[in-house]
């Protein structure tokens, strides 16, 4: 049985993927939640090391492992020498530290895209009013890290501040978030889900520009505008950021949505949180998609037009702590379908941080974010009752 070490900051659904897909599995990451799935060797960096999570930590980590290949989650396409260092002596399943160069380069992707005909958001690396080439100066910008993720440290920029180092500007475009994940193999690729996201929602704790969840819905219930025009300028960008940057396995790409087009945020090119959510609905195994995308250059066989009839809508938020809480028994949750990434007993979890995730499957989207909304709020009630050092009824549980 091929051995395969899954590095990033929290691995449990690649991890379960990876081994319902019949490979030996070891999980390096932050949490090493306790809901893992049976045939998963779960690390938490923290723990083993006891030194905070980071790409320096977890890579050094991982290499101590002896297996035969390794694939990285977030935030490794940030941390390219991370990636050459892990996978010394063993297969990489992912795209190269040349690759992610590239791709993740703002610019470069930018420029990219405009020279195949689609629309882009401006892009600075200086503050637009020095420049003579602002190309429209009434743009409003968000300042952005180049090694960004999940839209943290994603902030509105103020006129004449400075550009922090290894930041950007980019222009912020008001529409509705989305993405759309794929395969890629042999400049080819091939969309296996497309969801709308949930940024800074207060219900589940985040603010700003921070991701928190994504629903998933069928082609007869649109969550955008001018849906069917926005899935095919979506596709037709997947096709041209495989062949032009050589990507292989699965990645995704964050968009803006807008009157039907697609605006694009940034590839995200690894496994990305919606996955989850494609392997619920349609069963696809994610996983395995991926490394015969990376190991043998082949392609699934999904239809996403045909996926995307299916008559309800599934979705998954991350629930982040709203206060600094120390965790109380949650082993009442291993029972509950719809909660997931199940903190342990005695874990510290600050403010800002991610406890859980909740998921809700209904009959259309509204329905569904309803459902997580109400998932969340059950987490937080019990973390009330755990910050207040008390018991938390077993009527508080989800589902």
């Amino acid at each position: 049985m091929t051995h395969v070490v899954i590095v990033g900051v929290s691995t449990r659904a690649a991890a379960e993927s990876a081994a319902r897909a019949g490979f030996a599995v070891t999980a390096v990451d932050a949490f090493a939640d306790l809901d893992q799935h049976p045939d998963v060797t779960a690390v938490a960096v923290s723990r083993e090391l006891g030194s905070p999570f980071s790409a320096s930590t977890a890579a050094r980590l991982a290499t101590t492992i002896d297996v035969d290949a390794i694939a990285y989650l977030s935030p490794f396409e940030n941390h390219g020498r991370a990636i050459h260092i892990m996978s010394r002596g063993r297969e990489l399943w992912g795209n190269s530290p040349g690759v992610l160069r590239r791709v993740r380069d703002p610019l470069t992707l930018n420029d990219t895209l405009r020279r195949h005909g689609f629309a882009v958001p401006h892009i600075r690396a200086n503050d637009p009013n020095h420049s003579n080439d602002s190309n429209d100066p009434n743009a409003c910008w968000l300042v952005k890290p180049r090694a960004s993720g999940g839209g943290r440290d994603v902030k509105p920029w103020r006129s004449g501040t400075a550009v922090p180092r290894r930041s950007i500007l980019q222009q912020r475009i008001d529409g509705t978030p989305g993405s759309i994940v794929f395969v890629a193999a042999r400049g080819k690729a091939v969309p296996i889900g497309f969801s709308r996201q949930l940024i800074g929602r207060t219900e589940f704790g985040a603010s700003g520009y921070r991701y928190c969840g994504s629903i998933m819905s069928s082609a007869n219930d649109p969550q955008f505008e001018r849906e069917p025009e926005l899935v095919e300028a979506a596709r037709a960008m997947t096709e041209v950021v495989a062949n032009e940057f050589s990507l292989v396995g699965v990645n995704g790409i964050d968009f803006i949505a807008r009157d039907g087009v697609p605006l694009p945020i940034e590839v995200n090119p690894r496994w990305s949180s919606s996955m989850e959510l494609v392997e619920r609905a349609q069963g696809l195994s994610v996983f395995g998609a991926h490394v015969t995308a990376c190991t043998g250059n082949g392609l699934p066989s999904f239809d996403l037009w045909r996926a995307r009839q299916r008559g309800c809508a599934t979705g998954k938020a991350i629930v982040f702590a709203r206060r600094d809480v120390v965790i109380g028994d949650t082993r009442v949750w291993l029972d509950q379908p719809d909660i997931r990434d199940i903190p342990r007993a005695g874990d510290r979890v600050q403010s800002g941080e991610p406890v859980c995730t909740v998921f809700a499957e209904a009959p259309d989207a509204a329905s569904c974010e309803t459902a997580l909304i109400a998932h969340a709020a059950r987490v937080y009630e019990r973390l009330e009752r755990w910050g207040d050092d008390s018991r938390a009824p077993e009527s508080l549980l989800i589902g």
